[in-house]
């Protein structure tokens, strides 16, 4: 296999959990490292619990987060005759036989291994049995699963992992496996690797997970005639009681769909992910895509599960605090106009948006966002903590009320003060404002905090946030005054 391909095969049993995104993610880096492609496969064969809305919300993840596919996506159930084709091959090569054990048989002999302290497993009773007994059994009506024949020799099957190293595994350890159900639909075991087969994957990158699954593939691909992939078996991705994350156990919080939500950034997300079990071999944690598939190699995936740390006692965000830091700096440092697109969403949804913002206004649209980004940590901040500068049912907060509002009753009297004094400034800047503030302040013989404080919260309903006389060259001399001299319904408000 000269060409590097990879895949992405998740079931549609519900959202893209971020731990299927940072499956997906490595692969792509993979393919994106070496030119190669990278395949998306959709497994559907669970027919109960397939649903087109979980295909859906599969694809729109992966598209958000931008891990782009280069094929497919592709549907497991269209290949059925594939997967069927190949275990004909298999029974008509003496890889694998037809097995009439009923459940109860198996469940009776199973039991009694137990109590006799012997090893579980299956037992071989119809690994040869003649042609003549299988038409007869099959005359009298006897269902019959598949079983592939593991080969009883001394020694072992093993294959070389990019992460792990060599895994070996006796062939008296792997009994009999089934390959084809009793109804006839062949299992994940040998549909996958038919799949792997037919898209010529040269590269499975996948969860720890799945190595119980590995040898007993490696063992289908020798029967099939098949090339072995190389395989990479990534660490699992653990909750702080080290339990495995997944969409059963843990909810939305683990939906990629739910940081969409939230706010947070899809790069910043994928950012946080390739850190879950991977490390560049340097201190440097933020990359940009370029800078990722330019360092990125499977030999830098860890050995070790990862902790995902998300904290249910954070009421805002609900997740690991590493993704909110590492989300505010790209908030902090991205290309403003890139920024100005993904606000704008956030603001036409909650209906703050003008098309002046696109015209006339643009240049004071990308500086205000530019003056306030520093203390948000999503995107829906600027809708909410940010609102103020594009809407006038801005919400005061309690604390910054309690504290430079209520607790000086005199301001309703020195901020209109004060608001008359900027109506006279023929040049409205920060120097001048600013003069005007702490003049005012010191005729009325008080700290200058009070007055700044005050008009903070009024201005913006906020505790902290830019320098002062920078929000008031955001805001402009109009609404600024305006606000000023409307401080009494705060007071009113509490009465």
């Amino acid at each position: 296999m000269t060409e590097v391909r990879v895949r992405f095969p998740p079931s549609p049993t519900g959202y893209l959990h971020i731990g299927g995104a940072r499956t997906a993610l490595l692969n792509w880096l993979w393919a994106k490292k070496n030119n190669g492609k990278l395949i998306l496969r959709i497994e559907d064969t669970d027919a109960e619990r397939s649903t087109k809305e979980s295909i859906q919300g599969i694809i729109d993840g992966l598209s958000w987060l931008g891990l782009d596919w280069d094929e497919g996506p592709y549907f497991q159930t269209e290949f059925a005759d594939d997967h069927i084709q190949a275990a004909e091959q298999l029974l008509a090569s003496g890889h694998a036989y037809k097995c009439f054990c009923s459940k109860e048989d198996l469940d009776t002999k199973r039991e009694a291994a137990m109590a006799a302290k012997k090893e579980v497993g299956y037992d071989g009773t119809c690994r040869n049995l003649t042609p003549e007994e299988i038409t007869e059994k099959e005359a009298r009506g006897l269902a019959a699963v598949i079983r592939f024949k593991v080969p009883q020799q001394e020694g072992s099957i093993s294959y070389d992992d990019k992460v792990l190293g060599t895994i070996e595994r006796a062939y008296s350890d792997i009994e009999d496996f089934v390959i084809v159900r009793s109804n006839g639909k062949p299992l994940y075991l040998l549909c996958n690797v038919v799949d792997d087969i037919r898209d010529r994957i040269s590269h499975i990158i996948r969860g720890q997970d799945h190595m119980s699954n590995t040898t007993r593939q490696v063992l289908l691909y020798h029967a099939l005639g098949a090339p072995v992939p190389i395989f990479a078996h990534m660490p699992l991705t653990l909750d702080l009681q080290k339990k495995k994350i997944s969409k059963r156990s843990h909810g939305e919080i683990v939906s990629v769909q739910f940081y969409r939500e939230k706010g947070f950034l899809p790069w910043a997300l994928c950012n946080f992910l390739i850190l879950l079990g991977w490390n560049p071999g340097t201190d440097q944690e933020v990359f940009s895509r370029d800078e990722l598939i330019e360092v990125f190699t499977l030999e830098r995936i860890s050995k070790v599960n990862s902790v995902f740390n998300y904290q249910k006692g954070n009421a805002k965000f609900f997740t690991d605090p590493k993704l909110i830091a590492m989300n505010e700096q790209y908030l902090r440092s991205m290309e403003i106009g890139e920024l100005g697109k993904l606000v704008k969403k956030e603001l036409v949804e909650e209906g703050l948006w003008t098309d002046a913002y696109d015209g006339e206004q643009q240049q004071w649209y990308l500086d205000t966002l530019d003056l306030i980004r520093d203390r948000f940590h999503t995107l829906k901040d600027f809708a909410s903590a940010g609102r103020a500068y594009f809407a006038e049912d801005y919400a005061i907060e309690p604390k910054p009320l309690k504290k430079n509002i209520l607790k000086h009753p005199d301001l309703k009297t020195w901020l209109p003060m004060l608001a008359e004094l900027f109506s006279k400034l023929d040049d409205f800047s920060k120097e001048e404002t600013e003069r005007v503030s702490r003049e005012l302040a010191a005729e009325l013989d008080i700290k200058p905090g009070i007055l700044i404080n005050g008009m903070r919260t009024v201005l913006t309903g906020q505790l902290a946030g830019p320098g002062m006389f920078d929000i008031l060259m955001a805001l402009g001399k109009e609404r600024v005054i305006a606000r000023l001299r409307n401080i009494d319904r705060l007071y009113d408000e509490q009465d």
